[in-house]
């Protein structure tokens, strides 16, 4: 079954905190998820720099889009979440948009793992995440 990309975008609008912080879907494929979000003056911390938490939003949503892909494949899996993140931040952004890119390293039955990396627009390395995927049984 082909991702419908429309579809997962209406399926995470229900993930407000990323909605309102100007996250988008961008591209969605088996290999790979793509999500950014234009920096504003909403996302810079008391020093003037893109706080930690608007960038491991942005990564955790890429995260969330890619680890749950299965089910808008139409497997009958229950939800992926997350169960262990780390995150390292690795620059100041200097552009004025980031962009995370997700890859899965190794999914199973109930575990899943991928690396999110997080790049201005300008193609600066700006924090690199590590997540564990817990896929939930069915309801």
């Amino acid at each position: 079954m082909d991702l419908d990309i429309e579809r997962i975008r209406t399926f995470f609008t229900k993930d407000r905190f990323a909605t309102n912080a100007g996250i988008v879907i961008d591209t969605v494929t088996p290999e790979e998820v793509l999500c950014s979000m234009p920096i504003t003056s909403e996302h810079l911390n008391s020093s003037g720099t893109v706080h930690g938490g608007a960038i491991f939003t942005l990564a955790d949503l890429a995260f969330a889009v890619h680890s749950n892909l299965r089910r808008f494949r139409g497997e009958k899996v229950g939800i992926t979440v997350g169960q262990s993140i780390s995150v390292s931040y690795l620059a100041a952004s200097k552009g004025s948009r980031l962009i995370a890119r997700s890859v899965c390293l190794s999914q199973g039955k109930n575990v899943s793992v991928y690396r999110v990396e997080v790049r201005d627009d300008l193609g600066n390395f700006i924090a690199d995440m590590r997540g564990n995927g817990f896929t939930k049984a069915t309801e």
